[in-house]
């Protein structure tokens, strides 16, 4: 209960504050004469989308995410050092670090893509479409890469969520076109230029940047893209869902439509691959039906 509390907290307090930034950026780019970078409709369905999500989030964590934790915890190294500055340090880059791997993966396996397709699915890029999530996250296990490795670690659970939410917290403010290079900070964080990037559709701009914090992961592991070798960024997914202001639909739709297609080609596969892996197959399967016939 005590879980679902800080959930439903987090919504009134954050989102209090999260809305406060958006009605500033909003106004700015009235001002600025751009009145396209905020649509209403879309807006509300941003907000709409964040608030089922945190309280879906608060109410697994209550339920099994807590549980599950210690159950690790208790089998796994047992670290558990006392709570300083430095193990703090320490467990927040490698928080940062699993949430780069998760994140990756996310956009990898269908399963997990699905549930994240509807964040990426705006055509727009502002404050409000950090909240634009997905209520099955919590429940469909994207969630686990995070958590397993610091449980396996061992420390303090406590410490541990609110290094998380920190760490999405931080995500909010690089969901913007309105903060142009930051300096020095380019190299080491992730930042509003990098965040751009990874929202783009074009080939160029797909599967890059996936840091949370800290973009030092993405140039470790060859995922990066600067916003100057991107080219023109445009924002959306290439399968654009049929009903964007209706919330139920933009965080189900995609779930529903893999499971469909597993049961229909019969083949458990989909669930695991890649989100076009289908596709590229059905593509390959018709390009040999229609090769012509040799002699």
């Amino acid at each position: 209960m005590e879980d679902v509390l800080h959930a439903i907290g987090f919504v009134i307090i954050g989102g209090g504050f999260f809305v406060s930034l958006m009605i500033f950026e909003a106004y700015y780019c009235y001002k600025q004469g751009e009145t396209d970078v905020y649509d209403f409709k879309e807006t509300v369905v941003n907000l709409t989308t964040g608030a089922m999500y945190k309280i879906t989030d608060g109410i697994c964590i209550a339920l099994y995410i807590g549980a599950f934790y210690d159950l690790v915890s208790s089998i796994g190294f047992q670290w558990f050092p006392e709570v300083t500055l430095i193990t703090l340090l320490i467990t927040f880059i490698a928080l940062d670090l699993f949430q780069y791997f998760n994140h990756r993966i996310t956009h990898k396996v269908r399963w997990l893509w699905t549930v994240h397709h509807s964040h990426h699915s705006s055509t727009r890029f502002n404050l409000s479409t950090a909240l634009r999530q997905n209520l099955l996250f919590p429940i469909t296990g994207g969630w686990l890469l995070w958590w397993l490795p610091i449980a396996l670690i061992g420390y303090d659970k406590f410490s541990v969520i609110i290094m998380m939410e920190i760490i999405t917290a931080y995500q909010f403010f690089i969901h913007t076109t309105k903060i142009n290079k930051l300096g020095p900070l380019e190299l080491i964080f992730n930042t509003p230029s990098h965040h751009r990037v990874h929202h783009g559709k074009n080939p160029k701009q797909i599967d890059r940047n996936f840091g949370a914090v800290f973009i030092i992961w993405d140039k470790l592991f060859g995922t990066f893209r600067s916003e100057e070798d991107a080219g023109k960024i445009v924002y959306g997914v290439t399968t654009p869902p049929a009903k964007p202001f209706n919330p139920l639909y933009l965080q189900l739709h995609e779930f529903f439509l893999m499971l469909k297609e597993t049961w229909q080609h019969k083949d458990p596969r989909i669930l695991i691959m890649g989100p076009d892996w289908l596709e590229r197959k059905l593509a390959q399967k018709d390009n040999k039906l229609a090769l012509p016939e040799k002699g």
